[in-house]
């Protein structure tokens, strides 16, 4: 069974950096997808940015792409998202979540239906 734990949220001014990790445990294949989405109060879950756990290939928003970069972290089997140029909008509790069936060996899913396992969630908050 796939385990997700985030950390790294909280308050930080608009213009300001960020980074969230998620530390992952359980059976996870280099064809597996490791994503983060985001979810503000009232509004649906957005996909943010997604990497394959190999980390050969990624996806991003578009509404984060230049600004985040997420990454994998082998030695500590993490996934970490870096975030820069944060704005009030980026406001939202961040989730890892895991694409731990087969569908492909390049497989990179945006919607949240394709991922089965999630994490917790953990709050960032952008102040103007």
């Amino acid at each position: 069974q796939v385990q997700l734990v985030e950390s790294g949220g909280g308050l930080v001014q608009a213009g300001g950096s960020l980074r969230l990790s998620c530390a992952a445990s359980g059976p996870i294949f280099s064809y597996n997808s490791v994503g983060w989405f985001r979810q503000a109060p009232g509004k649906e879950r957005v996909f943010v940015a997604a990497i394959l756990w190999s980390g050969s290939n990624t996806n991003y928003g578009d509404s984060v792409k230049g600004r985040f970069t997420i990454s994998r972290d082998k030695a500590k089997n993490t996934v970490d998202l870096q975030m820069n140029s944060l704005k009030p909008e980026d406001t939202a509790v961040y989730y890892c979540a895991c694409n731990n069936g087969f569908n492909g060996f390049n497989y990179l899913p945006s919607t949240p239906a394709a991922f089965r396992s999630w994490g917790q969630g953990t709050q960032v908050t952008v102040s103007s």
